[in-house]
């Protein structure tokens, strides 16, 4: 698997998309280790804003690279998977400064996980579910739900990073249950 991963149809896994959602999951420690060196305040830092806003900004740009070069295997791995990381680190990354309460996290990381899991299961069963627009959403609130619990303005007024963290929360569950619906019906016009 992770061979076909790497290296698929002479479609290497440097390609320029590729390569920058790579940069993505490389860079993700740098910005769990900004939020929790930044304890006193939370895990606010205007360092947290900008590398939340490069890494935002890196995820539009591989998709672009990607639909304009050609989507790979390895990218359609890599990618969610890069955002899994950002998404699911930076939030117990949060809740380890006091930013966050651990019941969202924990929400929002089995429904990361259970679904990745859920979609790799159908894939095998060679059941392919595709993404809806309302998943792009949620990744985007997702974002933006971590970029306001970093931002410096906001460490005084933790109802709005609480209320962005319950909105995304909701979507994010919300997808996952389109998921699950989904891929039930294909599984069973499939099988």
């Amino acid at each position: 698997m992770i061979a076909e991963v790497i290296h698929h149809g002479g479609a290497f896994i440097t390609n320029a998309a590729n390569m920058v959602t790579l940069g993505r999951i490389l860079a993700s420690p740098v910005i769990f280790w900004m939020i929790l060196a930044n304890e006193e305040s939370l895990g606010t830092s205007w360092g947290a804003v900008i590398l939340g806003i490069v890494l935002a900004v890196s995820d539009l740009i591989d998709g672009r690279l990607a639909r304009s070069h050609g989507v790979t295997k390895a990218g359609s791995f890599l990618d969610p998977l890069a955002d899994k990381i950002v998404v699911i680190g930076a939030g117990f990354a949060l809740w380890k400064v006091g930013a966050y309460w651990l019941v969202p996290v924990v929400l929002i990381t089995i429904r990361e996980l259970g679904i990745s899991a859920w979609r790799s299961w159908l894939a095998a069963k060679s059941v392919v579910v595709p993404a809806r627009q309302a998943a792009k959403w949620k990744s985007t609130i997702q974002g933006v739900a971590l970029l306001v619990a970093v931002a410096p303005p906001f460490e005084d007024t933790r109802w709005v990073v609480n209320a962005w963290l319950w909105i995304a929360v909701g979507l994010t569950l919300y997808t996952g249950y389109m998921y699950l619906r989904d891929g039930s019906r294909s599984y069973a016009q499939h099988g």
